[in-house]
């Protein structure tokens, strides 16, 4: 976000406030009111104002904390050691960043290899962090987080879960210290999560919110048999006392674990390189879902346990390791705008126009309000924060606002009265607003497919059925909304994927640079053909000026505007009801918002030269009957290439027709106003192509 710095402690100071109020809620009470993902955005963007500006990073800020408050109904324990968490990083360029930190830190390169890996990687589970207390292998203490320091005693509780060892066992050469401390996480099974839910929602009681808050909430009932009445797991990931033993790596530390008898989990492994982190993060992205249990991503850190050491800690964690995380389900954004977008049936659909954000591993910039009640139930305002959301083949949708962030800048969202694109009164049907002229979403939407054809704008892969969509899920409105749509708001739509969505905005970016005569013929003006479109092209070269051979669509819209109907009419091809449907189509506010907005986002217009040379220049030609050496649209553009210009239709301006096989009636209207007619050996011979 690009603000001044009185704006960044304004905004740091009610990030602060709304994450420690969530933060409570999460880590004391087990409540959660946002979402992992939503409470991640505030907390990094927390994180990117403070890096922005040193000073405004607080002892106090959450930055600098763990966990929360321990509860009063627990005894307190402290941790021999503090209880540590992790930064998080959301892509490649964020890892390579921490990357570059840590090596600046230690001094040195750190390069890995299938020899001697640099990094291990461990599945980030999505449950509640736990310490493990041992005195001669026998269970003497679990303890949860709390606030790093001091947690809550959960023995009792603990001891229910199968999976932590009560009495340890050596199975392997690594002798059990008398004193041993290990930490690992607490989880449900995603299938015992919908058990319990389904038994909380037939005794009428509030289903848990995720997993992660039913862990938390089993592991703190002060009944041991609610705890043990609930499948709970657990993996175990750390050593935190000395045990004396030459452990050289983090990984040798997970077998170490296991050799005693707890269970670590199966998936984690070691990666050579950055370049096989991102692989092994991705793949467990797309087979998440089959593991049965949640995580929200990975863990990475140095696997030379002495370099780990060396790396210290920043903060509330260590340099040596990161949390590389899955693109959140939800993230936080502003509202920057909200447009009304009308679909082919005539309903009015409103829709955010969002900072960009990632949500799902894609980058949107739209989200959907549905319809105007929806806005009054949310209390959005432009300017809001919000928390967005992509579920499903959809476009994501605005889920809550944050009025905590507001600045007192927020504007209101006014429910339409007239239709954005006919300005025909609006009629409200049900919670739903309609345009009242029931030909208005057909036409608009026939407007933009000509708008995209090849003839025009020739946007290759921007066929009927997807304008169809993108008119349906309020992506669009006017043909001018397709040059500001991101891929992310394409992947977001069903049969469409991150490489689909991908050719799709390339292509609309190259396509944002067009000739005149075609940029014309897009407007789709009523009696406006391909030849007339060049006639006007041909016009305005003449008359406005060009830069480097571009001229901007501002000075096109302006000087149609201001063209008369006498001088349109002086055009060859253009008779009085075209000249009166150029002049009205120019003179539509509606139409002149379009081509102000086109010009807003990047469309440019490459002129015709001024001074036409050539062997046919100053000439107007028309075809009339087959010609046997090329095609129609060949011929024609043979003609423009010498410098001619062609008609459809043959008048009293025009200079010859060229006359193919079976002449039609433009060959009698040629003769009758004494019009040369050329055979089409004598046409080739003029322009060059036969002698």
């Amino acid at each position: 976000m690009c603000m001044d710095k009185d704006a960044a402690r304004s905004r740091a100071g009610k990030l602060r406030k709304l994450i420690e109020y969530h933060r409570t809620l999460y880590h004391t009470f087990d409540a959660p009111e946002l979402s992992d993902a939503a409470f991640d955005t505030l907390k990094n963007e927390l994180e990117e104002l403070e890096g922005r500006f040193p000073d405004l990073a607080v002892a106090d800020s959450p930055t600098q904390k763990v966990g929360g408050a321990p509860l009063d109904a627990f005894v307190k324990v402290p941790h021999e050691a503090p209880m540590l968490s992790f930064h998080d990083a959301f892509s490649e360029k964020e890892m390579a960043e921490w990357l570059d930190r840590l090596e600046k830190y230690l001094g040195k390169k750190l390069a890995g290899s299938s020899a001697c890996p640099l990094f291990y990687c461990e599945l980030k589970l999505d449950g509640l962090a736990i310490e493990l207390v041992y005195e001669k292998g026998a269970l003497v203490l679990g303890a949860t987080r709390g606030d790093g320091k001091i947690g809550e005693d959960v023995t009792q509780n603990v001891k229910t879960i199968a999976t932590i060892p009560q009495r340890l066992v050596q199975l392997g050469k690594w002798n059990v210290p008398d004193h041993l401390v290990v930490r690992g996480e607490i989880f449900v099974p995603i299938r015992e999560l919908e058990r319990i839910n389904r038994e909380q929602e037939r005794k009428g009681e509030k289903p848990y919110a995720n997993t992660r808050n039913l862990a938390a909430g089993s592991i703190r009932q002060l009944d041991p048999v609610v705890a043990a009445a609930r499948k709970l797991e657990s993996y175990q990931y750390d050593i935190v006392t000395d045990t004396g033993l030459p452990i050289a790596t983090h990984e040798e530390k997970h077998k170490v674990l296991a050799s005693w008898g707890f269970v670590v989990n199966p998936y984690n492994r070691i990666e050579a390189t950055l370049a096989d982190v991102y692989a092994f993060r991705n793949a467990w992205g797309k087979k998440r879902e089959k593991l049965g249990y949640e995580i929200d991503g990975i863990v990475v850190m140095v696997n030379d346990e002495a370099l780990f050491r060396s790396g210290g800690v920043v903060g509330k964690a260590p340099r040596g390791a990161i949390a590389y995380k899955f693109s959140p389900r939800q993230a936080t954004t502003i509202v920057e705008d909200v447009i009304v977008q009308v679909g082919r049936t005539g309903v009015l659909t409103p829709v955010a126009v969002l900072k960009p954000v990632e949500v799902s591993g894609v980058t949107i910039s739209h989200a959907t309000l549905h319809n105007f009640d929806e806005i009054k139930r949310l209390g959005l305002k432009i300017g809001d924060t919000v928390i967005v959301m992509r579920s499903g083949d959809v476009i994501p949708k605005v889920i809550q606002v944050l009025p905590e962030l507001r600045t007192g800048k927020e504007k209101a969202v006014r429910e339409p009265e007239r239709c954005p694109v006919d300005e025909a009164p609006v009629v409200r049907d049900g919670v739903l607003l309609k345009c009242s002229n029931p030909s208005c979403g057909a036409k608009n939407r026939n407007g933009i497919i000509h708008f995209v054809s090849r003839a025009a704008f020739d946007i290759r892969g921007l066929g009927d059925k997807i304008v169809d969509r993108f008119l349906d899920e309020g992506l669009i409105a006017t043909a001018a909304d397709i040059f500001t749509l991101q891929k992310g708001d394409i992947a977001a739509l069903e049969r469409f994927g991150k490489k689909s969505a991908q050719n799709l905005i390339e292509e609309i970016e190259r396509k944002k640079k067009i000739s005149v005569e075609k940029f014309i013929f897009a407007l789709g003006i009523v009696h406006v053909g391909a030849e007339t479109a060049l006639a006007l092209a041909e016009l305005a070269a003449k008359k406005v000026p060009a830069d480097r051979g571009v001229v901007s669509v501002e000075a096109l819209a302006v000087f149609f505007k201001k063209t008369s109907l006498e001088e349109l009419q002086n055009v060859p091809d253009i008779g009085p009801k075209v000249a009166q449907s150029i002049h009205e189509w120019f003179s539509d506010a509606r139409n002149e918002k379009l081509l102000y907005k086109l010009a807003r986002v990047g469309v440019s217009v490459v002129s015709l030269p001024r001074h036409v040379s050539g062997t046919l220049a100053g000439m107007s030609l028309c075809l009339t009957g087959t010609l046997a050496s090329m095609s129609r649209q060949q011929a024609k553009e043979k003609i423009i290439a010498a410098g001619g210009h062609f008609q459809s239709e043959v008048t009293a301006q025009t200079t010859a027709v060229v006359a193919g096989e079976h002449p039609g009636s433009k060959y009698a209207k040629a003769q009758k106003l004494g019009i040369p007619v050329w055979s089409e050996e004598e046409w080739l011979v003029k322009i060059g192509d036969k002698k």
